[in-house]
């Protein structure tokens, strides 16, 4: 893609998958996720779904998917149900392509009807609302403790946390990312800083955003994630050391001090000219034209900037999020989990099969290397049958892998209005980045508005 509507098209649909952006009545029903896996090799993995079958005849399973729909990720999401397929002949993956900004809303209208898919692919902010109004079945249900151990093993531990919901697991985790760092090196060295290091705290990267602007004249620095989903402030305060909802699941915690300590950050480095005054989508575009220095966002969209860097004759590079001084980081995940909703037995074993075979060591190769997601199962990566050669000519991958050992759950907040308080806060965000006082009143009223709307 060369010409600038062709960029513009293609930074909208990112925005959206980076942000994972669900529409007001889409995200009304949105999901959440974790999991497990399986080894690619395993033969013989197909014999439970064919037993569960009276019949024996072959058992076909429904599988929305919004990689199915998104341009770069359906053809390796159809090479996933090709493999599988051809190792189980006895069990048919439909895959049903939906936009991810209507999934949801499918789902919970499949579910009215009386005709939801066996699987669904649903982003991690709505656990809550999936487990008690999608029926979405808890693994611990379906598969025997022993062999849900075994395809444990292996798996990222802080990854196979996310889908879990009162002591059990409710999906697997599938197509993932934390926030990274990238940064334009021709920039970094155009403005005298060292082109092979990134910031590692904000401190250092305000600094950094304001030389970029004196002596290059390009834009410093933006972070994504105003709007549509609050994954990445999620991290930014959790990264400070706050919490927005209390560990009870009872009280929203963003309007305490550490969160607004986070927000606050970012507000200065909006008011000092570190950070440009664009919305996502325009900073996506300035950042692919080499107009801005740094974006923190989703790993997922590492390829489509790589294309962007080799058009227009810069290198990108990668770091880890920063962190505040003295503080570790507490990278917070965006992406999607696949959840099994059928109520048949058959059907629950048949899903079992393709889930773990989605999740295992071959599943997350192609997952990583074809789609551009993170692998789950971090051995891979060290592996030459899996991920080694891959990761070698992609070291832009290895701060994402890092931020694994210190990953926390993107948190779904309770009740039928979790949508709308998610909403509430990314609304104080935009307003308090936006203003030039004390945000304190805004992220208070903005807690005590959404804590009426928990359950």
């Amino acid at each position: 893609m060369t010409r600038k509507t062709g960029w513009t098209a293609a930074l909208l649909t990112l925005t959206m998958i980076a942000t994972a952006a669900c529409d007001k009545t889409a995200a009304e029903t949105n999901g959440e996720a974790a999991g497990a896996g399986g080894d690619a090799s395993e033969t013989g993995t197909a014999t439970s779904a064919a037993s569960a079958s009276s019949s024996g005849d072959k058992i076909t399973i429904k599988l929305y998917s919004y990689n199915l729909a998104t341009v770069g990720q359906k053809e390796g999401t159809q090479q996933l149900i090709d493999e599988f397929e051809a190792a189980h002949p006895n069990i048919h993956v439909e895959g049903i392509p939906v936009a991810s900004t209507d999934i949801n809303a499918k789902v919970q209208a499949d579910i009215a009807a009386g005709s939801p898919p066996d699987v669904a692919q649903l982003v991690f902010d709505g656990l809550d609302y999936a487990v008690n109004n999608f029926g979405a079945k808890p693994l611990e249900d379906i598969v025997p403790a022993d062999e849900l151990a075994k395809n444990f093993e292996g798996f990222s531990p802080n990854g196979l946390k996310l889908g879990q919901l009162n002591g059990k697991t409710y999906g697997l985790p599938f197509t993932f990312s934390t926030p990274v760092l990238f940064y334009n090196a021709k920039l970094f060295k155009d403005a005298g800083l060292n082109p092979d290091q990134g910031p590692a705290t904000w401190a250092e990267l305000k600094q950094d955003g304001l030389q970029i602007k004196e002596k290059t004249k390009a834009a410093g620095f933006h972070i994504t994630g105003a709007v549509g989903a609050d994954w990445i402030v999620q991290s930014l305060i959790g990264s400070n050391g706050g919490q927005v909802l209390s560990d009870d699941r009872k009280t929203l915690r963003f309007g305490e001090p550490e969160a607004v300590g986070a927000i606050q950050m970012w507000q200065d480095l909006v008011q000092s000219g570190a950070h440009d005054k664009l919305n996502d989508t325009e900073a996506f575009e300035a950042f692919t034209q080499g107009k801005t220095a740094m974006v923190l966002t989703s790993s997922a969209v590492q390829n489509m900037l790589l294309g962007a860097a080799k058009a227009g004759g810069w290198e990108l590079k990668a770091s880890a999020m920063p962190s505040f001084d003295g503080k570790p980081t507490a990278p917070v995940n965006s992406g999607s989990a696949l959840f099994i909703l059928s109520g048949d037995k058959a059907k629950q074993q048949a899903a079992w099969e393709f889930l773990k075979f989605a999740t295992s060591e071959r599943g997350y190769t192609i997952i990583t290397s074809k789609i551009g997601y993170l692998p789950l199962r971090p051995a891979i990566v060290d592996d030459p049958q899996y991920l080694k050669d891959w990761v070698e000519a992609n070291p832009l991958v290895k701060p994402n892998l890092e931020q694994l050992s210190r990953l926390q759950p993107w948190v779904s907040y309770p009740g039928p209005s979790w949508y709308q308080i998610e909403t509430t806060l990314l609304e104080a965000v935009q307003k308090s980045i936006a203003s030039a006082g004390d945000i304190t009143p805004i992220m208070q009223d903005a807690q005590n508005r959404a804590q009426a709307l928990m359950p």
